[in-house]
């Protein structure tokens, strides 16, 4: 067996229901188009690591969809908010005896197997990683032991996230990835090439 495991957490890809906030700008069924095109990109970059790989799904799981069964294991997200939803999948992920555990959401374009490489190698030596979002959040976060208070207390979507996170991480080894941008509004796409013929 693997000893490392990326978690991925997705939403169902439902008109009206896919990136809310970018819709307001763009339309639902942009929006939605949008979605699905961030969902294929960070398939295919999670399918270059060589971690083994869950995929956990907002609503409830889906076969025959761009997630092959052959490449990754799926499930169902399970809890109140978000922090317990990934309690949860990390705990899933521990006692199922993998020794580094990995989350990343579905929604940035610019993150590359490399950057998820370069964090699972970061926890031989570090305990616990994480990828800051420009927006105050994290697009990745990592650990070889579970830290279960992280995911509470939490004000889940706002821009004090990563610094109440690392609060609470202040007695531990903590290394930082590059900042990347998550794609939530129109202002994160609009002068971004990769989505030029969204927005048109």
């Amino acid at each position: 067996m693997n000893k490392n495991l990326l978690l991925i957490f997705t939403r169902n890809p439902e008109l009206g229901k896919a990136k809310t906030r970018l819709a307001k700008t763009v339309g639902d069924e942009t929006a939605l188009e949008i979605y699905k095109f961030l969902l294929e990109k960070t398939k295919n970059v999670s399918s270059e690591v060589s971690s083994d790989k869950a995929v956990y799904y907002s609503v409830k799981i889906r076969e025959n969809d761009i997630w092959s069964e052959n490449i990754f294991q799926k499930h169902q997200q399970v809890g109140e908010d978000l922090g317990i939803r990934m309690l949860n999948a990390f705990k899933n992920g521990f006692d199922a005896g993998y020794k580094k555990v990995m989350i990343i959401g579905s929604d940035l374009y610019d993150l590359s197997s490399e950057n998820i490489e370069k964090a699972f190698t970061a926890l031989d030596k570090n305990d616990v990683v994480i990828g800051p979002a420009i927006d105050g959040g994290y697009y990745l976060l990592g650990m070889n032991s579970l830290q279960e208070h992280i995911f509470k207390n939490k004000d889940w979507g706002t821009d004090s996230v990563r610094k109440d996170t690392l609060t609470d991480l202040q007695d531990k080894a903590v290394f930082l990835l590059e900042e990347l941008n998550d794609v939530d509004v129109y202002e994160d796409i609009e002068h971004h090439s990769a989505f030029a013929h969204f927005l048109k």
